[in-house]
């Protein structure tokens, strides 16, 4: 990556980005405007950067996935412990991402026994953007078991403090409109911590990875994306220790099962004074206020 000094522009929401920002691109595009008297005129247009990203454990390729290219070592680190090929990130040694000749690798060096592991699972994915099932071998392995999580008592004040923040925390989304994001929330609804992608599950697997260089998460913590949520985007929660998701739109029904399972609080359809519980494995009382 250039590590040529960043040239700041302001985008057409007033969010400043970097110019030579490898998740983006600057393309004129026809402007088509009426419907009375069409006219077109010139404009610069954001693009969100798409790119295959291979990660190679021990020289072995085991995974192709189309990514927005920034944040690639949290996306590595995520994906290797939601995907169960990690236990911890103490078990990766080493991470370095190189530019290859039709993309971006990124070649983590990790712990024997997990190595071994991973051979025999045969599982190689090459998929489209944050695919996760693309590849699987076998049924079985479409749905493996999920953990249980310790769920916390969320208050919907809480909930409702996070999503009203998460726009302004979306840079790429503001300068493009072509990226999910993933947000770590806190008890109260602050938010701590953002990773975005051109696609859900990447982005979920960046903040997962961005995490687990932290000492632990907040037990009241959860965490809030801009999308729906699937089986995947509860599985990858539960198995990192997260007990709470929150989805802007809606949870499909596998998820739900899977929330059940785990004991993992799945709210969705969160919306500015309203929000979908689908499971909620403690009662918490209706509240009037917002937290201070």
């Amino acid at each position: 990556m250039s590590n040529a000094k960043a040239v700041m522009a302001r985008d057409p929401l007033g969010m400043s980005r970097r110019e030579d920002d490898p998740a983006m691109l600057r393309r004129p595009v026809d402007v088509r405007r009426g419907p009375t008297g069409w006219y077109a005129e010139t404009l610069e247009d954001a693009l969100a950067q798409e790119v295959p990203v291979a990660l190679v454990y021990n020289g072995i390729s085991h995974a192709v996935m189309m990514a927005s290219p920034a944040d690639l070592e949290d996306f590595a680190l995520g994906f290797s412990l939601s995907e169960g090929i990690l236990a911890h990130r103490h078990e990766c040694y080493d991470l370095e991402v190189r530019q290859e000749p039709q993309g971006l690798a990124v070649h983590l060096t990790i712990a024997s026994q997990r190595l071994a592991e991973l051979k025999a699972r045969r599982r190689s994915l090459a998929g489209r953007t944050g695919c996760g099932l693309c590849g699987t071998e076998a049924l079985e392995q479409a749905i493996r078991p999920i953990p249980p999580v310790q769920a916390p008592t969320l208050p919907d004040a809480a909930i409702q403090r996070a999503l009203a923040g998460l726009a302004k925390h979306q840079i790429l989304q503001a300068a493009t409109g072509a990226t999910h994001g993933a947000a770590w929330c806190d008890g109260l609804g602050r938010i701590q911590l953002v990773r975005e992608d051109v696609g859900r599950h990447n982005a979920l697997d960046k903040l997962i990875g961005a995490l687990s260089r932290q000492d632990g998460l907040e037990a009241s913590g959860f965490v809030l994306v801009s999308s729906r949520a699937s089986y995947e985007m509860v599985h990858k929660s539960a198995s990192v220790g997260i007990g709470a998701l929150v989805a802007v739109s809606a949870a499909t029904a596998l998820a739900v099962e899977q929330a059940q399972a785990a004991g993992l609080l799945l709210v969705g359809f969160a919306r500015p004074g309203r929000h979908l519980i689908y499971h909620c494995p403690k009662a918490v009382p209706l509240e009037a206020r917002a937290p201070a």
